[in-house]
């Protein structure tokens, strides 16, 4: 190891290989820690059931977790995102309060089995959390629309 240091700047260097912490993670770490502190992990885990066959001891949060990093990695494949995360995949758990990263053919075979109704049950609970927090302070709450401009999700039309 080498170092180099001029005032108030130190350079160390190491022939040693160290992944980076990707540019992405910063990201994951916020929604998880508003998931987390709005009680919506709590809620997926409690809320949301899928009777499942082979998944070992993973559950629906697991699942999500690799969704939430993978749509906001940017990643091209989910193969790059693996191979990108592999290195932090604890600590990328962790942050949603899991221990181990589901691999990405469990992923492949828990989505290709995921029922309608579990999806039903995720897509309410976070129609109801975002809902359920005004978006300024005139308490404007945020709405879905459909395809004809009708407000959606149990609200007027």
């Amino acid at each position: 190891m080498t170092s180099t240091v001029d005032g108030s700047i130190i350079v160390q260097t190491s022939s040693e290989s160290a992944p980076s912490i990707p540019s992405w993670f910063g990201e994951v770490v916020l929604i998880a820690k508003h998931l987390r502190k709005n009680g919506v992990l709590t809620k997926v885990n409690e809320k949301v059931r899928f009777a499942r066959r082979r998944f070992g001891h993973y559950e629906v949060i697991d699942f999500l977790a690799v969704l939430f990093g993978y749509a906001i990695s940017g990643e091209r494949t989910l193969e790059a995102f693996y191979q990108r995360l592999q290195p932090f995949a604890g600590p990328f758990m962790a942050l949603f309060e899991r221990d181990q990263l589901p691999a990405r053919s469990t992923l492949s075979r828990f989505l290709a089995q995921l029922p309608d109704a579990s999806i039903q049950a995720l897509r309410t609970l976070f129609l109801d959390d975002l809902l359920a927090r005004p978006l300024t302070k005139e308490r404007q709450r945020g709405e879905l629309k459909d395809p004809r401009r009708r407000t959606v999700g149990g609200l007027r039309y």
